[in-house]
C-alpha cells in the first residue's frame, strides 16, 4: 500500500503541518483499530490519516478517521487537506470529494491552482470562566475563555497580543491536566493584519495526545473563525498560526458551517509493508 506524509497549509515543503495519508484499497471497512493506531504511533505525525472509498454510498465518496500518536479523533482539518491533496494528485478523484466521519459529512474542492477549500461545521462556542491553572500553564495572563463543542473538544483562551501568543512557552503536564476533551487553542488579534496579511494568530497545544504543539490546525480554526468574526465584523478572516514550521488558514464563516482554505504539498510517498 502507498503511504505519503504531506504537509498542509503550505505549498513549501517542510513547512505547515505534516499528515500521514493512506489511503485502503478495501472499501468495505476499514482494518482493525489497533493496526490503525500503530500505523500512526509509527509515522508519529500530529496525525495519520486512513480513508477507503465507498462507492454506492448516498452521501460520501470517501470514509475518513484520523488517528494521532496516541488516539483517535473527531475531527481534523490538516489532514483531510492533506487525504483531498493525495486523491488529487493521485488521480482517484477530481473537483469535489465528500467524506464520511466521525464528526458529518466533509466536503472539500480543488481549484484549478491547487487550493483546497474544506467545508466543516462551525464550532458552537460557549463563554466559560476562566478555569484555574491557565494562566500558569501557559504563562500569560488569559482575557477570556471558550468551551468548542463535541466535535473540536479544545478549550479556546484570548490573550491580550500577537506577541503573548508568539512568546508563549507552556507547561505540558499543565496543559493536559487542564478541563478539555482535547487540548487547548490560544489566540490574539494581528498586529498588524493591513501589512502582514492575516487578521488574527492561534497556537494550539495538544499534549494529552502526545501532540506538545500542533503546527497548523485546520479544526481549531472551526471555532477561531465565529470567535473573531464576532470580534471584527467580517466573515471571511486569514488566520495564522505561530508554530515553528507555521501556516495559513483562509476561513469564511457561512452559519453553522465554515470554508477553511489552503494548499498542499506531498513531500513524502513510498511504500508500506507492514499490511493489516
Amino acid at each position: 500500500m502507498r503511504i505519503r506524509i504531506v504537509d498542509a497549509f503550505t505549498d513549501l515543503p517542510f513547512a505547515g503541518n505534516p499528515a500521514g495519508v493512506l489511503l485502503l484499497p478495501d472499501a468495505d471497512a476499514f482494518p482493525a483499530d489497533a493496526w490503525l493506531q500503530s500505523v500512526a504511533a509509527e509515522l508519529n505525525l500530529s496525525e495519520t490519516a486512513f480513508a477507503h472509498p465507498t462507492p454506492g454510498a448516498p452521501d460520501a465518496d470517501w470514509a475518513l478517521r484520523w488517528f494521532t500518536p496516541a488516539a483517535e479523533v473527531n475531527m481534523c482539518g490538516h489532514a483531510t487537506l492533506a487525504t483531498a491533496h493525495a486523491l488529487h494528485a493521485g488521480g482517484a478523484a477530481t473537483g469535489t470529494v465528500r467524506f464520511s466521519a466521525r464528526c458529518g459529512v466533509l466536503t472539500t474542492t480543488t481549484a484549478a491552482d491547487g487550493t483546497i477549500t474544506m467545508d466543516f461545521p462551525t464550532a458552537p462556542l460557549t463563554p466559560v470562566e476562566v478555569p484555574a491553572g491557565v494562566a500558569a500553564a501557559i504563562g500569560a495572563d488569559v482575557l477570556s475563555a471558550h468551551g468548542t463543542g463535541a466535535d473540536v473538544g479544545d478549550l479556546l483562551v484570548e490573550v491580550a497580543d500577537e506577541k503573548t501568543v508568539r512568546a508563549l512557552t507552556p507547561d505540558p503536564a499543565k496543559v493536559a491536566a487542564l478541563p478539555s476533551q482535547r487540548g487547548l487553542i490560544v489566540t490574539a488579534p494581528a498586529e498588524s493584519p493591513a501589512t502582514e496579511g492575516y487578521d488574527f494568530v492561534s497556537r494550539c497545544f495538544f499534549p494529552a495526545l502526545g501532540i506538545p504543539e500542533d503546527p497548523v490546525t485546520g479544526s481549531a480554526h472551526t471555532a477561531l473563525a465565529p470567535f473573531w468574526a464576532a470580534r471584527l465584523g467580517l466573515d471571511e478572516l486569514t488566520g495564522l498560526q505561530a508554530s515553528t514550521r507555521g501556516g495559513r488558514v483562509r476561513t469564511a464563516l457561512r452559519g453553522d458551517r465554515v470554508l477553511l482554505t489552503g494548499r498542499a504539498v506531498t513531500v513524502v510517498e513510498g511504500e508500506l509493508h507492514a499490511r493489516p
